[in-house]
């Protein structure tokens, strides 16, 4: 099997969290689960993730200023974000500034399909890999 890839999930809830990392890795990824906006930009810098969920609203660091201290890296710029958002925020105006968030997805979402926006994601830039 090809290299495998590392999801960073970073969110301050605990069932999701765990829910999302059991799909997952039941679909072959890797995941590294974080609690917090710091803990997530350390964790991004150093495991270097092929894609980031996190929640927008997050002790330390929200999921946009996460977004926008990685876009400022050049080894981080190009990580494709998904922003998990409680319904009724508006961040629209936000995201145009931050072309690293790929997907907006407000919660409740399906566990489902998270995890065909990561597959999509991850598929494309990779079109001489074999699925």
């Amino acid at each position: 099997m090809a290299s495998t890839h590392l999801i960073l999930l970073a969110d301050d809830e605990p069932h999701i969290t765990h829910i999302i990392a059991h799909k997952l890795k039941r679909a072959g990824y890797e995941v590294l689960v974080v609690e917090d906006g710091e803990m997530a930009l350390k964790a991004a810098l150093e495991h270097l993730p092929s894609a980031i969920v996190t929640d927008l609203q997050m002790p330390y660091l929200s999921g946009i200023e996460l977004a926008h201290q990685l876009s400022a890296q050049e080894k981080t710029k190009n990580i494709p974000i998904i922003l998990l958002t409680a319904r009724g925020y508006a961040v629209e105006d936000e995201l145009s500034t931050l072309p690293s968030i790929k997907k907006l997805l407000s919660k409740p979402f399906s566990a489902k399909d998270l995890l065909k926006d990561i597959d999509a994601l991850l598929q494309t830039g990779q079109e001489g890999q074999a699925a």
